[in-house]
């Protein structure tokens, strides 16, 4: 998209303090896609070049939009070493994950760049929402991968291990864990780095309340699936005692239960999917002036704003060509991630710290930086927008659409969490919304955020994996009698078993 220094009088000023007044009353009205079809281009997304040019645009990746972002493009030279060793090295599989992992920093920072380059060209509101879509492009990209990847576990294994080809614990982790990680440990660093800054900072309530409220009833949707199988997980036994002398069966079996699981996680996907279009046309039009207002104010208070503008820009092709380029590596450094995912759980990592901790943390990267960027220059609503944007996504669309991609392509992947994963979630959205409550913010309050996580990092990594144990999965045992296997509880057998040896 060819840009040019002579932007249009009229539409600077609908941006702008001139008219700001005027238009304050009809934008509560007008819908933000006659804005977005006329193409305007923000002032501070021009470029002032046209075209391609490699010598700038290589320039412009590596200065990035922050001096974090510089250092992090120096682990570029990563993402080429992960696809040479990956057809190189395919015997080191551990040394495959490591330079993947790596590589995915910088690819993840350029998708975020380049999204937010893009959304410099856009109206405010608008930037802002496709900004954090691009962000999660990446975690979008890393769920469907793992969804494809998925191998169903032998017959009659209701849980499984990452090393079986059984995805979806980790699948169920990473969406947890992505949500955990943006609340807590991204939002506590937003505070903690803009609070050294200045002492308090004051973020506007349709921000924070929207989205806490928002927070609360997608954990509420992500929680019903595992409530139900909670209640009646203990009410499916079907046992043969193998003995020949009792046999009880049911109709209600964990097979019932399982199907009836997947059955109303896939219905309440395609709700929360629809939440989440509720929500963008929420900030599109209901509340777009509010938005555009307290973006627009916090923009003008940013504490590099002159640096900033001074910045070399992408031209439109530019921003494409970024975007194409961080999409391909990303795909590709995903899926060597995912393929080496059997090593790593055999290396001693647990599923649930690799989907709850490792995963989320690269593929939020961009997201992160650019949050805790803007935090630092005192642009705490946009940075509170992109902590809580991604987590309203990953809750309401990205989660919901992986089960629809595994209903799709035949594979059960349900909402079934573990209830050690959902009491996490439900507290960590609590305690943000009681930090959110005064409308301001310090850096004390973003320390106790991050040490919140980094408790839940501890005590995931010792959390046992799914075939070892689950707080949310029928306790059974498998009995062959005859040629049907039946799940047998351990309780029952037991007690049948020791009625016997009395009799005897």
């Amino acid at each position: 998209m060819p840009t040019s220094n002579s932007h249009p009088s009229a539409d600077n000023n609908a941006h702008g303090h001139g008219s700001h007044s005027t238009n304050h009353e009809t934008n509560e009205t007008t819908t933000l896609l006659p804005s977005f079809l006329r193409g305007a281009i923000e002032h501070e997304g021009e470029s002032g070049r046209h075209g391609f040019h490699p010598r700038h645009f290589i320039s412009v990746t590596y200065k990035s939009s922050n001096i974090v972002s510089q250092y992090v493009n120096l682990l570029w030279p990563f993402a080429p070493l992960a696809i040479i060793f990956r057809y190189a090295l395919p015997h080191h599989p551990l040394l495959i994950f490591g330079l993947a992992y790596i590589g995915m920093i910088p690819s993840a920072n350029l998708l975020g760049f380049a999204g937010q380059e893009f959304a410099k060209k856009m109206p405010k509101v608008a930037g802002t929402l496709i900004e954090t879509t691009f962000g999660s492009l990446v975690e979008i990209i890393l769920f469907v991968v793992l969804i494809v990847k998925h191998r169903e576990p032998g017959e009659g294994e209701r849980d499984g291990n990452g090393d079986e080809g059984n995805l979806i614990p980790i699948i169920q982790a990473a969406i947890l864990g992505s949500i955990l990680t943006n609340l807590l440990l991204c939002l506590g660093l937003c505070f903690f780095v803009g609070g050294l800054r200045k002492t308090t900072q004051k973020f506007h309530s349709a921000i924070s309340e929207t989205g806490n409220g928002l927070l609360l009833v997608a954990a509420f949707g992500l929680l019903i699936p595992s409530a139900f199988y909670s209640a009646l997980k203990g009410e499916t036994t079907v046992a043969k005692s193998g003995l020949g002398s009792l046999i009880s069966e049911a109709k209600f079996t964990p097979e019932t239960l399982q199907r009836d699981i997947v059955k109303i996680s896939q219905v309440t996907s395609v709700v929360l999917i629809i939440a989440f279009g509720c929500y963008l046309l929420f900030n599109a039009r209901s509340q777009h002036s509010v938005f555009h207002e307290v973006i627009e104010t916090d923009e003008h208070g940013d504490l590099d704003r002159e640096e900033d503008q001074a910045r070399m820009k992408y031209t439109g092709t530019e921003t494409t060509v970024a975007l194409i380029i961080a999409l391909t590596l990303s795909t590709l450094l995903l899926i060597y991630l995912v393929e080496q995912i059997e090593a790593v759980v055999h290396s001693g990592v647990p599923d649930q710290f690799l989907g709850l901790i490792l995963l989320p943390l690269v593929e939020k990267a961009a997201e992160h930086l650019t949050a805790i960027d803007e935090a630092y220059d005192g642009v705490i609503n946009v940075a509170l927008f992109h902590c809580l944007g991604p987590s309203i996504q990953t809750a309401l669309f990205n989660g919901p659409l992986v089960v629809i991609v595994g209903w799709i392509l035949g594979k059960p992947m349900d909402l079934n969490f573990e209830i050690f994963m959902i009491v996490l979630v439900v507290l960590g959205i609590l305690v943000v919304g009681n930090f959110l409550r005064d409308g301001e913010t310090n850096w004390l309050e973003g320390a106790l955020l991050v040490i919140v996580y980094v408790i839940i990092a501890i005590a995931s990594w010792y959390y046992p994996n799914p075939d070892v144990a689950t707080s949310n999965g029928i306790e059974g045992l498998v009995v062959s009698a005859g040629p049907k296997h039946v799940t047998v509880d351990r309780a029952l057998l037991t007690d049948l078993l020791m009625m016997v040896n009395s009799d005897a």
